[in-house]
């Protein structure tokens, strides 16, 4: 065999095993591919196609492709929908503002050198990684009327006069709701904002110091500054959890979101026409409208505190 035909079957060759491994890459991610679109692309695509439909099992001879009927209804009509998106701005904000301000105070004090630091640490983190079920069903026994120890506790301090329904009454379940999400929210922004202070510099403070600066100015020049980013992410995902928040809604309030649908979320709503009314055309519509709500408030808060931009 000639040199030439030599150095073409060996370019012939060499191009090959480069366009194996160019696909490569793509070969090896086509199982997450896969799973991805087969658990997340098929059942959200699933949601948009009943919205726009009429399904209800109990009632099969009515359902078929009604259009936009739900989202029509939804937007003009349904009076409970507006009610349930005022319940998770109220709902989100006070949550995520609340466990913000909780969890940076927790994790400021668990930066700070002293005695068995390590085992606090440990300990803060509990109440995240336990079931939000099991949460749930623990502070609804401690608001129980008759055997909570809520009720003992405050009329042993004088606080309260007569035990207290504290989910069934107009003006205290949603705060007593707010209070176990808190215990529960919490240790995420404590972890998440003492790994941000875990990577400022010790010499800035030193420097601060020197330079006649106090804790505070040091707070607000320093720290703030460093954990922006922290900050901005872990506010917009609890932001998103907290809105889908289900579980805790649901068994505090034995599936009523109430009273009167005080505490009835956006998703509390979706389960209430989905799961328990069976009427899941109207239910996915709802979805649709959540998921909107959610990917417009993302793009605007990312947008608006500057996420992205350099300094």
């Amino acid at each position: 065999m000639s040199t030439n035909s030599s150095t073409v079957v060996n370019g012939a060759i060499v191009r090959k095993q480069k366009q194996r491994i160019q696909w490569l890459p793509y070969i090896l991610i086509a199982p997450a591919i896969v799973l991805i679109m087969v658990f997340l692309f098929y059942p959200v695509g699933n949601v948009f196609y009943f919205s726009l439909q009429k399904f209800n099992p109990a009632k099969a001879y009515e359902n078929g492709f009604v259009g936009l009927e739900n989202f029509i209804t939804i937007l003009t009509t349904d009076k409970l929908f507006l009610s349930t998106l005022w319940v998770s701005a109220k709902w989100v904000f006070v949550e995520v503002a609340l466990q913000l301000l909780f969890g940076l105070g927790i994790a400021l004090m668990l930066n700070q050198a002293f005695k068995f630091r390590g085992l606090f640490r440990a300990a803060a983190i509990l109440p995240w990684a336990i079931s939000g079920v099991v949460t749930s069903t623990l502070w609804q026994i401690l608001f129980n009327e008759q055997i909570g120890p809520i009720n003992d506790i405050f009329m042993k301090l004088g606080l309260i006069d007569h035990k207290i329904a504290w989910l069934s009454e107009v003006h205290t379940a949603f705060p007593a709701i707010v209070t176990a999400e808190l215990w529960r929210g919490i240790p995420f922004f404590t972890i998440a904002l003492l790994a941000g202070l875990q990577t400022i510099p010790g010499d800035l403070y030193e420097s601060a110091v020197v330079d006649g600066a106090g804790r505070w100015k040091s707070f607000i020049h320093i720290t703030l500054p460093f954990l922006k980013t922290t900050i901005i992410l872990t506010t917009l995902l609890r932001a998103v959890w907290e809105f889908n928040n289900v579980d805790l809604i649901f068994v505090m309030t034995n599936g009523t979101g109430g009273p009167i649908d005080l505490t009835t979320t956006l998703p509390m709503y979706i389960v209430k026409q989905a799961v328990v009314a069976q009427d899941f055309g109207y239910g996915s519509a709802l979805t649709v409208i959540g998921f909107i709500i959610l990917l417009l408030f993302a793009v605007f808060y990312l947008k608006l505190s500057g996420y992205g931009k350099e300094e």
